[in-house]
């Protein structure tokens, strides 16, 4: 996998096979135990937490596989489209099977990339693997019925693809083009990582074809998905919630007064405005987006749904004056959220409700009942695609669970989550180190380094500027810090080895260097 002289060849004898097999393993013998290690972390989740775990977003991406003929308002199908695909399996714990294989690709690629095309030595490249193969976090996210342990592999397949190759051909860019399309339709941030890797061959000269076969390659998909949701929601869009979500990001500072906006001849701003003084809002902006009591706002836009298209336009427009007229408090709210990815602890943020969905739980997960499309029910789509759920009699009604758990496996993954995770000050000084790697190489604008840090910088970066600090924002952005820290730091682990194995075999260097200066 690392080199072409690593890989088994397929045409000699089974003796010669199994030879080369063991000696691929004894060069990557490091790796193989962190490898197993880590894989048999996945299994004990796995018996732990049968068939897999939930989060509120959930229910939306199995409806979206139970109902594939309309496109979500909310979010992209992407995710959707693969419970789709393996909906014939009927089993979510094929699916969470799949995510764990995915988060120990993540693990492989960065320790093939590091090794392979950098050079480090066993143990450092697969200690750079090791936060996105160990953090209990991320292990936990893979076992979730969510779609960010595949955007996730996908973004550092993008730039795995990227550094690997020192010239990238017009084929090779649209293979990266329809990876980065992948990418876009699972998660909406995906599209800015295409302007990131089309500056980065910019800046190495990569030439028209490439960046032309991979802009194509990502349009063309996007764009179908885009001219799919129009003819179900009306905008040529890919949600239509941007705006909303947007409103909700700056409903913390958001003043009236300051934006001066004219209640009687701007009646549809003025139903976003929110009455409490800023000094007395909640401190998550989810309350004015998301919970109850902000309801009878948005029901003036059309009742049913918030996500309907002239909401989510007056909301960004909103959202946008907001920003303009305050843009010192929504600078130092970006700040704020962005900051709180580099605590050494886990804050409960934004509740406490939220927060413990990102804990493995102790007890059974019953599926809430609520409403989904073609008149169904969350928990009922949920059994639909998975008939082995569980029915439960509670308080008279039949209930659904999602999460059966099982000791004590389930018992050893909770503790293993209290101690086994990559605090935030460590991320911190990963994306400082890398921020050196790129300083140093200034003359080559960065260098290989700049591009796994940018996109590690931005998935960090984006969510506080648009949307809302939220713990499972962050984990996509670990990997790529790993990255650009260890290329950063490659002189230093790998260089002088190579260094010390060229003057040791060197005839000059024998012949001039005594004991006592070796």
């Amino acid at each position: 996998m690392v080199t072409v002289a690593d890989r088994p060849r397929l045409d000699t004898p089974p003796a010669g096979r199994k030879a080369r097999l063991l000696a691929f393993l004894q060069r990557h013998r490091v790796f193989a135990v962190v490898l197993a290690a880590a894989f048999l972390l996945r299994v004990i989740t796995m018996l732990g937490y049968g068939p897999a775990l939930w989060f509120n977003d959930s229910y939306e991406y199995v409806s979206g596989a139970i109902h594939p003929e309309r496109p979500s308002a909310l979010r992209p199908n992407g995710y959707s489209f693969w419970l789709l695909i393996l909906r014939p399996l009927h089993s979510f714990a094929v699916v969470a099977f799949t995510q764990h294989l995915m988060g120990l690709a993540v693990g492989v690629l960065i320790y093939a990339l590091l090794r392979g095309k950098f050079g480090l030595p066993g143990w450092a490249a697969a200690l750079a693997a090791a936060p996105a193969l160990f953090d209990a976090y991320q292990i936990q996210l893979e076992h979730m019925i969510m779609s960010d342990t595949m955007f996730t592999l996908l973004v550092v397949g993008v730039i795995t693809l990227v550094l690997w190759h020192r010239t990238v051909s017009w084929k090779l860019g649209a293979v990266i083009g329809l990876l980065l399309a992948l990418t876009a339709l699972t998660r909406s941030i995906g599209l800015p990582i295409l302007a990131l890797v089309v500056v980065y061959l910019l800046v190495k000269r990569a030439g028209w074809k490439p960046i032309a076969a991979m802009v194509t390659a990502c349009a063309i998909p996007v764009a179908g998905y885009m001219a799919w949701f129009s003819s179900a929601h009306g905008p040529f869009a890919m949600t239509n919630s941007d705006g909303a979500i947007l409103y909700m990001r700056t409903s913390l500072f958001a003043d009236c007064n300051k934006m001066k906006v004219d209640k009687r001849k701007e009646l549809e701003l003025a139903l976003l405005c929110i009455s409490e003084p800023v000094d007395q809002r909640h401190f998550s902006g989810q309350k004015y987006l998301w919970w109850a009591n902000n309801g009878q706002r948005f029901h003036a836009f059309g009742v049913g749904s918030t996500f309907t298209p002239e909401l989510n336009r007056t909301a960004g427009d909103f959202a946008k004056r907001a920003i303009l007229s305050q843009p010192g408090d929504y600078l130092g709210l970006v700040a704020t959220d962005f900051l709180r990815a580099f605590h050494w602890g886990r804050p409960r943020f934004p509740d406490a409700k939220t927060y413990l969905q990102y804990e493995n739980p102790a007890t059974d997960k019953i599926l809430p009942a609520w409403s989904s499309p073609k008149g169904g029910t969350t928990d009922r789509d949920a059994q639909t695609y998975d008939p082995s759920l569980r029915t439960v009699e509670i308080d008279g009604k039949p209930r659904v669970i999602g999460t059966a758990v099982h000791d004590p496996w389930a018992s050893f993954m909770q503790g293993y989550q209290r101690v086994v995770r990559l605090p935030g000050i460590v991320l911190g000084v990963l994306l400082l180190i890398g921020l050196a790697g790129v300083v140093a190489r200034w003359r080559k604008l960065g260098g290989p380094v700049l591009l796994p840090w940018l996109a590690a910088f931005g998935l960090l970066l984006a969510p506080a500027a648009t949307a809302e600090f939220d713990y499972r924002y962050v984990l996509p952005a670990v990997p790529l810090a790993c990255l650009a820290a260890a290329i950063t730091l490659r002189r230093g682990v790998a260089l002088p080895r190579r260094a010390a194995r060229v003057r040791s075999t060197s005839p000059a260097a024998s012949a001039s260097t005594t004991p006592g200066t070796a």
